[in-house]
């Protein structure tokens, strides 16, 4: 029965089952069959299919197959609202918690950059190596932090929002605003490394969510709640945060090293100095969000 269904499947169809198989959706589904079995026995399942005509036996591996499918297209359909609930993007009911948790990570990093100055004060020759390493953790921790006034309530969503607000504080330039048009003036190396960044960081969260989906299991046996806790802790803290760092890491990259293409697209005048950059990045951030009636500003020539 088996080998007839694998020869059904041929050509995309069969490489796109082959990819659902090793994906969360499928672990998913997979794993509620097991708890199933783990409550009710093997037995009745296995009997119970063996005993189906090969026709339904054919139908209904194609139904699961479209089950898995699907389900794993709705799970990437509802990335990006993930992404966002896990950033701290939350309705307005739940304000007092967003707000009990702003003021606890603003304390977190009162805490580390108190630890950061007590160590950078005594100097770098003079700590030992373990020292060092916690100054550099701690460097690594204030820099994934954006201004107190933009902070958000998880660890993710001040690493994403950090990497939005340093173009604006280094440059003027505002990251969510200049970002769709810088995009298109990146080469093609940087914008699939950004891609592949993006993929891992949206792979991680769908982990994240099956892991929080198989919770539901649990009403066949309890082994299904602690391994779906398992596996988001482990998505979020071991996958998601470093995803996310890295994905920030080469989002203000791309500003650092190609800001000026946007400039010179725009033929926006470029500036000669760090203090000039800021007011002028400031200036064509509000030119991109509003346009401007000025008859005194005079466009850069298109050679320069």
């Amino acid at each position: 029965m088996l080998p007839k269904f694998t020869e059904s499947l041929s050509g995309k169809l069969a490489e796109r089952w082959l990819t659902t198989v090793f994906a969360p959706a499928f672990a998913f589904w997979l794993g509620g069959i097991a708890a199933w079995a783990k409550r009710f026995g093997w037995q009745p399942l296995v009997s119970g299919f063996n005993g189906l005509p090969e026709d339904t036996q054919l139908a209904l591996l194609l139904g699961a197959f479209i089950l898995v499918t699907l389900s794993g297209f709705l799970a990437q359909r509802f990335e990006l609202t993930l992404l966002r609930w896990l950033e701290g993007y939350w309705p307005l009911v739940l304000r007092p918690l967003h707000l009990r948790l702003i003021a606890y990570q603003a304390q977190r990093l009162k805490r580390a950059k108190q630890q950061f100055q007590n160590l950078a004060q005594r100097g770098i020759d003079t700590l030992n190596p373990i020292q060092r390493q916690q100054l550099i953790a701690l460097d690594w921790q204030l820099m994934q932090a954006p201004p107190p006034q933009f902070l958000m309530p998880t660890r993710l969503g001040n690493a994403l929002r950090a990497a939005e607000q340093r173009p604006k504080i280094k440059y003027g330039l505002d990251a969510i605003l200049c970002w769709p048009r810088l995009w298109f003036l990146l080469p093609q190396a940087a914008q699939q490394e950004l891609e592949t960044a993006r993929d891992a960081l949206n792979a991680a969260v769908r982990l994240w969510f099956w892991g929080i989906l198989s919770i539901i299991w649990g009403i066949w046996t309890g082994w299904a709640v602690a391994i779906g806790l398992m596996v988001a802790l482990f998505a979020y803290y071991r996958w998601i945060l470093d995803a996310a760092a890295i994905y920030a890491a080469l989002l203000e990259s791309a500003f650092d090293l190609y800001r000026l293409e946007l400039y010179k697209s725009l033929r926006w005048p470029l500036p000669a100095t760090p203090a000039e950059e800021l007011k002028q990045g400031k200036k064509l951030t509000a030119y991109l969000w509003r346009g401007s009636e000025s008859a005194t500003w005079h466009f850069a020539d298109s050679d320069d």
